[in-house]
């Protein structure tokens, strides 16, 4: 199992540097940036990260894929990729109505469709002939395609996938999928039998399985599940997020994401990897008069959690 550090708030570029070496520093395997109105670019920040460490892999959890075009994409992870050595995971998603449409002004129509063009769409840049080719019904074009001292082997590529069509699609056509607020039971009814099917069914490897949550340890669950409830109450109303927090034992994010003592999350870290998980994405998060407290204690043990895990 693979643990991660990541942060929903807003993090500039020395925050950055100091949580993607601390990351590397105490043996995390990998650190992830989002992509959300309030963070930096994400192939910025990987490629800052990239080059201010040298062995965590980096991945972005998850760019979305309307606001740029296959080719654009592709340039960015490739020229990551370069400055990073070789240590980059694209995650890619087509986000979600209230996004593309409200903030970006796009159409969000038959985004499974599109999702599906657009990964074919980076695997011919991902090639490495010198071209770029895509020929459907969201783009059609033919183009010279290169990048310099891009490493040989292209970077990871995963999928944000929560519906059927989607998690066919990451296991047929991707290396595996992220997932974000997926508890144990949607994890092993729902994820899991339809990606592995698909993966087995393309003839491809067993398919790379990263779930995403947010964690705080602390000791007051009450309190920690009252402000995450307040914290991330809008999962809840996000159709996307609304349908597998159904899938799973309770729909309410506050009482799928990991608060509690470091005891009960290290049991439910041990279920995941029990079901399946291949990663686990943890995002820290904090309140109220003890934040600093509760932000440190759960790095700590992120920290901490380095070597338990690795036997499991």
């Amino acid at each position: 199992m693979f643990i991660s550090d990541t942060s929903p708030s807003q993090v500039g570029i020395d925050d950055l540097i100091e949580r993607a070496q601390w990351a590397e520093a105490v043996g995390l395997a990998s650190g992830w940036v989002p992509y959300v109105p309030w963070s930096l670019d994400a192939m910025v920040a990987l490629t800052i990260a990239g080059r201010e460490t040298s062995r965590i892999e980096l991945g972005t959890a998850v760019v979305p894929t309307y606001p740029f075009h296959p080719q654009a994409m592709a340039r960015g992870a490739l020229s990551t990729n370069a400055a990073a050595g070789g240590r980059l995971t694209l995650g890619i998603g087509p986000s979600h109505p209230s996004v593309i449409e409200k903030m970006y002004g796009y159409s969000y129509d038959r985004a499974g469709v599109h999702t599906r063009e657009y990964v074919e769409a980076l695997h011919s840049a991902f090639a490495g002939n010198g071209r770029a080719d895509a020929h459907g019904e969201f783009y059609d074009f033919s183009s010279i395609f290169s990048v310099p001292d891009a490493p040989a082997k292209p970077p990871g590529l995963l999928v944000a996938a929560l519906a059927p069509y989607m998690l066919r699609l990451a296991g047929e056509r991707a290396d595996g999928t992220i997932l974000w607020l997926t508890d144990e039971q949607a994890l092993e009814t729902h994820v899991l039998p339809r990606i592995t099917a698909a993966a087995a069914a393309a003839g491809r490897p067993s398919p790379r399985v990263v779930v995403g949550m947010p964690i705080a340890i602390c000791d007051d669950v009450d309190d920690g599940r009252e402000n995450a409830a307040r914290i991330f109450s809008m999962y809840a109303q996000i159709p996307t997020y609304n349908r597998i927090l159904e899938h799973g034992a309770d729909p309410r994010p506050e009482h799928v994401l990991f608060v509690g003592d470091e005891a009960a999350v290290s049991m439910r870290l041990k279920r995941y990897a029990e079901l399946g998980a291949t990663d686990v994405l943890m995002a820290p998060f904090a309140w109220g008069a003890h934040k600093d407290k509760i932000f440190a204690r759960t790095r700590e043990y992120l920290a901490s959690i380095v070597q338990e895990a690795a036997a499991w």
